[in-house]
């Protein structure tokens, strides 16, 4: 009987694999792209202009953009601008710039003066002799007068600040007696306020004051008759302070009060 025949048996030797790396390479690159797109944005921020870079960190200190706003770009910064006493400054230097760069308002540069004072920026329209925003002797704004209120409206409606506007004149006595330097500083003023409001774009709201001086506070004291003295002045106020920031305030100052009479109190006692 012949021997049974054995199995074959094939050994086949597999060639040594490499251990499972997961997904650890996706982590890598993708801190890799995030580091490469870090330093271009901050190469970007390095070449933005200072508003650009303003603005951005405007957003990462208030993301949800419940705060103020701050600082303006005339020619399309948008509604609802705030500009706070740090940025007065800058809103003097595009207002200027924005009547440097026009041909119609060349002439008026030496015309507009502005100043950054204790109120806001003060933008003063000063006549010359024949009357350059105003008829002579009238309320009444001339072409060149109505076309740069509305000018200054367009931008100026654009924030959120309190607007102010002062009508003045020089000592020369008014040639009606009924109709003194005192009504016409007045209708001045108001004639502006008409103007910018109901055509320029201020909001109904935003003027907060409409007064009228005469002679009083001249602009050259020692020319009481000097042309410059008779002027439009429209002042960019501060921003109101915010009714929570009121009621703070007031509680300081009655604190305040109250220690000052303490003190004048414990002086009498001494005395």
């Amino acid at each position: 009987m012949p021997a049974p025949q054995q199995p074959i048996i094939i050994v086949r030797k597999k060639g040594k694999q490499h251990g499972h790396h997961g997904g650890a390479w996706k982590v890598a690159y993708a801190d890799f792209v995030t580091a490469m797109m870090a330093l271009f944005i901050v190469l970007w921020l390095m070449h933005a202009t200072p508003d650009v870079q303003k603005a951005i960190g405007g957003y990462f200190q208030d993301p949800r953009g419940s705060g103020k706003k701050t600082g303006t770009d005339l020619g399309g910064s948008g509604e609802g601008v705030t500009v706070t006493r740090k940025d007065m400054n800058q809103l003097k230097e595009k207002l200027q710039d924005a009547i440097r760069r026009s041909p119609e308002f060349q002439k008026l540069k030496e015309n507009v003066q502005m100043t950054v004072t204790g109120e806001g920026l003060r933008i003063e329209l000063l006549e010359n002799e024949k009357g350059m925003f105003f008829e002579s002797g009238e309320p009444t704004p001339t072409p060149t007068g109505r076309d740069l209120l509305l000018q200054l409206a367009s931008e100026l409606g654009k924030m959120r600040n309190p607007i102010m506007l002062e009508g003045h004149t020089d000592s020369k006595p008014y040639g009606k007696a009924e109709y003194t330097n005192w009504e016409l500083s007045a209708d001045r003023a108001n004639a502006a306020r008409r103007i910018m409001q109901n055509v320029g774009g201020l909001r109904p709201d935003q003027v907060t004051q409409v007064r009228g001086f005469a002679d009083q506070r001249l602009r050259v004291p020692a020319q009481p008759q000097d042309a410059s003295n008779r002027r439009v002045s429209i002042i960019v106020g501060y921003p109101q302070p915010l009714p929570d920031d009121s009621a703070d305030s007031g509680e300081e100052s009655q604190a305040a009060a109250s220690s000052g009479r303490t003190g004048e109190t414990a002086k009498l006692a001494k005395h």
